[in-house]
């Protein structure tokens, strides 16, 4: 079983890049689900029912989100009937939304699950007891688990991936929007990546205009962070190849896509 997963697209340009460059990746990899984090997607911050129903039209199987999940205040209205939406499950209990998200493909299913850091972070339950529910919630159904880990430390990330080794198929890192390096399988074979990178904006940072973020570097005063709507961009993600019977990671390949690094098929 292949996934696809493509992380943190920031805003329009993020999501022509999707819209663009799906297809291709789809050509080439031959993914069974595809995967993307869309907590950005709408302007920078958050995600709207017409930017999520997109994702699904353009061959996403599941969207999951991350610290900015209720950015866009509309989420409210549809939050509850998004199937394929999956909220961070460590929020507190009664919040709206699916806390893990099963997806079907070739006779199997895959549990896809969204679980938010606390260091550096908004104060939310504690990831690693929670993600030990979910995990056995999961496992009910499938042995095949993925988990989308918003975080801020690189620390907390590895501990975290240490943490559920073996329990889950594949645990990758969002929310830094840099991709890191060291993609590797764990030796209880799960899949781990402490950041998938985001896709967006290739010229700004972190998917943000540059000259905004280095002002309120230089001054310290509050800054209007907008998305670049012009110039360069990229698309990060990552394929993992897992075991459908087992459940164990065989392969993690990173993806890049940018001016310096051209997609071929």
């Amino acid at each position: 079983m292949k996934i696809l997963f493509i992380g943190d697209i920031v805003g329009s340009p993020g999501r022509d890049m999707v819209q663009q460059y799906l297809p291709k990746l789809k050509g080439k990899y031959n993914p069974h689900v595809t995967i993307v984090n869309g907590e950005n997607a709408a302007s920078g911050k958050g995600l709207t029912e017409k930017i999520y129903k997109n994702f699904l039209e353009w061959g996403t199987n599941a969207v999951t989100m991350g610290n900015h999940t209720w950015d866009k205040k509309d989420i409210f209205q549809f939050i509850d009937n998004a199937t394929y939406l999956v909220r961070p499950g460590n929020l507190p209990p009664g919040t709206p939304g699916n806390d893990i998200v099963f997806i079907k493909s070739n006779g199997k299913e895959i549990a896809v699950i969204n679980i938010l850091g606390r260091t550096f972070m908004q104060p939310v339950d504690d990831p690693f007891r929670k993600i030990d529910e979910l995990i056995e919630q999961a496992k009910k159904r499938t042995n095949m688990i993925f988990v989308d880990f918003h975080a801020e430390a690189t620390s907390e990330k590895q501990a975290f991936g240490w943490y559920i080794d073996g329990k889950v198929s594949a645990v990758v890192g969002t929310h830094t929007h840099v991709q890191t390096a060291d993609e590797r399988i764990l030796p209880n074979k799960t899949a781990y990546i402490s950041d998938v990178g985001m896709t967006g904006p290739y010229n700004g940072i972190l998917g943000m205009e540059r000259e905004a973020v280095i002002k309120k570097f230089l001054t310290g005063l509050p800054v209007r962070f907008e998305v670049p709507k012009e110039g360069p961009t990229q698309l990060s993600g990552v394929i993992i190849d897992i075991d459908a019977t087992t459940g164990r990671a065989n392969s993690i390949e990173r993806i890049q896509i940018n001016d310096d690094h051209p997609f071929f098929n």
